[in-house]
């Protein structure tokens, strides 16, 4: 997969220290993953670069929203986004990426690309369960809830519950109260 253009940070020509950039995500960005969970996304991820004379420290602050369909009634809804990550660059010999908060780079490397970890920031972001607002506070209507309480097994009263207790038990009861 060939790094986008925007996402890459040619750290060689940064001087020591703070740099910031912003980028804006939207449904594209998750189209070039050839990722279609989304329905449309607005996103905003601020990264906090800092420079020094051995390693990068870079900081990632992602806020927004994606919009996604509901596990339970299939219908879209604005999930927000609100996640963070920290990642520590170094150089070494050869490229490995294999701890999650350190990735080593070769040394002579002058640019880095970080598509991959905005990716990854959003993505897990998503909480694994989707359920639309609507639904967890009952402001939603629609008709497949409406189905789905019609198809639900209904729950016995107590009142039939205890008619059908066998009478054996009422006198094991009675041992109880006996006290």
């Amino acid at each position: 997969m060939k790094p986008l253009k925007e996402f890459t940070i040619p750290f060689v020509g940064l001087k020591l220290g703070e740099h910031h950039f912003d980028f804006e995500i939207k449904r594209a960005f998750f189209e070039y993953f050839e990722y279609e969970e989304f329905n449309d996304a607005n996103i905003q991820v601020d990264v906090d670069f800092v420079k020094k004379s051995t390693l990068l420290e870079l900081h990632f602050k992602a806020s927004g929203y994606v919009n996604i369909n509901c596990d339970v009634t299939n219908e879209p809804y604005n999930q927000d986004i609100d996640n963070e990550f920290d990642l520590v660059v170094k150089f070494g010999d050869e490229f490995n990426d294999e701890n999650i908060d350190i990735l080593v780079i070769p040394h002579g490397s002058y640019e880095l690309s970080i598509q991959q970890y905005i990716y990854e920031l959003i993505v897990l972001s998503v909480p694994i369960k989707r359920v639309h607002p609507g639904v967890t506070d009952g402001s939603l209507g629609s008709e497949i809830l409406e189905k789905l309480e019609a198809l639900s097994p209904k729950l016995k009263d107590k009142k039939e519950t205890n008619e059908e207790i066998d009478p054996r038990w009422n006198t094991l009861k009675k041992l109880l109260t006996d006290k």
